[in-house]
């Protein structure tokens, strides 16, 4: 009699299922145990990773870091196949944020004496939230920031409830603990800014990175518990000079020709609480799940490893689209609705010839001292939606956008991004629409900037928010624009995953227990590890990354091959 080698499928040819179906392959290849296909309803390998060109330069439409080199797998691949090297300029983001400059809206520079003393409260709050400012570590000057940020979490904890703590109403705490502590010195030449309106400003400016950060629309839904859970690798943060789709193609170079099938969307996912069910329904395979796919065609599995996005596992159960059969039991339903999926968007920008647009201008040459040194990292500052002072020509979707710098020193390729309700707006905008906005608000911001011609200024807060001639004079003109478009893909609906308030570490857990629950070794009623579930949104600590999902497809991939370990099928 011969046995039937256990089949099984991967949805998604993103990091996730790509690490679980190279692990499976490469480690039982040889003894040919199982028939493995990984089906992805695009027409590209990568999922949220996609790199792309713009402007003769090599960009990334969505993930970008490695997030520290020291112990990540993705770094110690990309140093194998020699990936974090190129001749072709790249995305690299070298630009020395400590050299960047901050200018107010209305284009008022703003010295380091006022940014500076903000960034670092800023950063210390943040350090304090995720457990690494501490009573053991807060020495000297930490000591003090210590101490304000244990009074501001426990003001905050009071106001919102024990289990209900924001890193919003937390860091928000923390300014105004700040600003009560010190004397309030006013600074002069900044028009309608006072002191007390640029603090604000730049701390504001520090939380729609921070939104970037997490993909969290507003921070009073980021959960502050579970901030100390997440975990970082140490050392620099670095992009891969190849492109980060080198990993995902090294990752796939070891399967065989038509393992991978694109343009396989699946629609429905058949599987069985109890085997006996499948029979008496008529289903005439021994194998307990059935995939069906958009085109009509139907499937049999063993297992299937589900690597979809958290955006549209969302959207399975909100709209009830009987994705899975029967649903997902409440455990699973209710950790995917309490969790934070946001949709975060890159922005690139050629900037026109008479800007540094032509065909690499700036690109790592030296630039004649007496002409423009290229654009600058630029932090902006904006009004606070309530001022009356806010400058008329900048859009809406601009507003909550902190930076604006080229991909690396003196490019012509300029990058923003955009999070939540502005990323979405940004996706539904035409090219024009979108270079007249940007332009708009770039020009208000350097109308008296040493970038533009013509400034000498060297003055501590300096520009006049009424100069709309000298603005119109020295407008920053866009030759074209390249935007990613993660909210409204149906195959992502969304950019990553973060811990809601309401939510915590244990509903990261739930998204990756298997399906049904019993994966034990002994005999079961029903077959076991029907459905498994990898991706960044399963991993407890290392969510939202990449390598977050790398470890979620080998977890999914070992925990198939410890079971055919136990059942006798595998055996090394």
């Amino acid at each position: 009699m011969v046995v039937k080698k256990p089949r099984i499928v991967i949805i998604g040819a993103g990091m996730a299922g790509l690490t679980a179906a190279n692990k499976l392959y490469t480690a039982t290849a040889s003894k040919d145990l199982f028939e493995l296909c990984v089906v992805e309803g695009g027409s590209r390998i990568g999922g949220r990773i996609n790199t792309s060109e713009f402007g003769g330069d090599r960009i990334e439409m969505g993930a970008t870091w490695i997030h520290g080199i020291g112990g990540s797998p993705i770094h110690k691949i990309a140093q194998e196949i020699h990936s974090l090297r190129s001749d072709q300029p790249w995305e690299c983001m070298d630009g020395n944020t400590d050299e960047a400059i901050t200018i107010a809206e209305g284009g008022f520079h703003l010295h380091p004496s006022i940014v500076d003393p903000i960034t670092k409260l800023f950063n210390n709050l943040m350090e304090y939230s995720q457990g690494k400012l501490n009573e053991a570590t807060a020495k000297g000057e930490l000591e003090s920031y210590h101490k304000l940020a244990a009074l501001a979490a426990k003001v905050a904890s009071n106001r919102s409830g024990n289990n209900n703590l924001s890193i919003g109403s937390f860091l928000r705490q923390g300014l105004e603990t700040y600003q009560i502590s010190k004397e309030q010195e006013e600074v002069k030449g900044c028009g309608e800014w006072s002191r007390k309106l640029l603090e604000e400003g730049i701390f504001g400016m520090h939380e729609n990175n921070q939104r970037t950060y997490t993909s969290a629309d507003d921070l009073l839904t980021l959960d502050y518990s579970a901030e100390s859970e997440y975990r970082m690798f140490p050392g620099e943060e670095i992009t891969i000079a190849k492109g980060y789709l080198s990993i995902i193609e090294s990752l796939a170079s070891v399967l065989p020709p038509g393992l991978i099938q694109l343009g396989r969307k699946v629609t429905r996912i058949e599987w069985q609480l109890d085997e006996r069910k499948g029979v008496e329904n008529g289903c005439c395979s021994s194998k307990p799940v059935k995939l069906h796919f958009c085109d009509g065609s139907v499937m049999s599995a063993d297992h299937v490893i589900v690597t979809v996005s958290l955006g549209v596992l969302k959207s399975a159960i909100r709209d009830d689209s009987g994705m899975f059969c029967p649903p997902l039991p409440s455990s699973k339903t209710e950790a995917i609705s309490r969790l934070g999926f946001g949709v975060v968007n890159k922005l690139f920008m050629q900037l026109s010839p008479k800007h540094g647009g032509g065909k690499h201008e700036y690109q790592h040459e030296h630039v004649n001292e007496d002409s423009d040194k290229g654009f600058p990292f630029l932090q902006m500052v904006f009004h606070s939606p309530q001022s009356g002072t806010r400058h008329k020509k900048i859009p809406w979707w601009m507003r909550r956008t902190a930076t604006l710098f080229p991909i690396y020193n003196n490019s012509s390729v300029l990058l923003s991004w955009f999070v939540g309700e502005e990323a979405l707006a940004l996706e539904s905008l035409k090219d024009e629409e979108i270079i007249n906005g940007v332009s708009s608000t770039v020009s208000c911001f350097l109308q008296h900037s040493q970038w533009q011609k013509g400034s000498s200024s060297h003055r501590l807060c300096n520009g006049n928010a009424n100069s709309e001639e000298r603005s119109q004079e020295n407008e920053v003109k866009f030759s074209k624009v390249l935007k990613s478009k993660w909210g409204t893909d149906p195959l992502f609906l969304g950019s990553y995953s973060y811990v809601a308030v309401g939510s915590s570490g244990d509903d990261l857990d739930a998204m990756a227990e298997p399906l049904p629950k019993d994966s034990s070794c002994q005999p079961s009623a029903s077959s076991p590890l029907q459905i498994l579930f990898a991706g960044e949104a399963t991993h407890r600590t290392h969510y939202s990354t990449t390598h977050g999902a790398y470890f979620s497809g080998l977890r999914e991939a070992n925990r198939l091959l410890q079971h055919y370990h136990c059942v006798g099928i595998y055996n090394n």
